[in-house]
């Protein structure tokens, strides 16, 4: 299995296959715009503007399972992104990363990096890398600035 096989749906409520990302370094966030984290969205934006042109894809999942930190709707999820922190990455719609309605693709991402308590997202900002396979090879936590990320997503995407 890969993260390829996985449907997403953006924030305009256009559903596409992931596989659309073959052959691309993916960083798939779960974010929050009301968020204590939320500024890092600077660095998320600053990460894909240096790597896009060598093949890395930033995709950002808004979450309201944390606090009721992303209360509106995806549309206004991705303008306060656009808006505020200049995020040019694609968004989606909302989706639950935990509990028994969590999205398909985040049940997947969990269940292939789990951690010392489970696999449950712990809060907004929790980072999963995919290579250029499909393989999730990596799963940060919220607190992890994604500048830190630079060192694994060069050499996933030098290979």
């Amino acid at each position: 299995m890969s993260v390829y096989q996985f449907e997403a749906t953006d924030s305009k409520n256009e559903t596409y296959q992931l596989d659309k990302y073959k052959g691309q370094v993916l960083l798939i966030v779960n974010t929050a715009s009301k968020c204590g984290l939320s500024g890092q969205f600077d660095g998320l934006e600053k990460l894909y503007q240096e790597y896009k042109d060598r093949g890395l894809m930033v995709l950002g999942f808004p979450c309201n399972q944390f606090a009721n930190q992303e209360p509106g709707s995806a549309e206004e999820a991705e303008a306060a992104c656009r808006l505020n922190y200049g995020v040019t990455f694609p968004m989606h719609e909302k989706i639950n990363v935990n509990g028994s309605d969590t999205n398909p693709l985040f049940k997947y991402l969990k269940d292939e990096t789990k951690g010392m308590l489970g696999s449950a997202i712990k809060w907004n900002f929790t980072k999963f890398l995919v290579d250029k396979e499909g393989n999730v090879i990596a799963r940060y936590a919220p607190q992890t600035e994604p500048e830190k990320l630079k060192g694994d997503i060069e050499k996933y995407l030098e290979a």
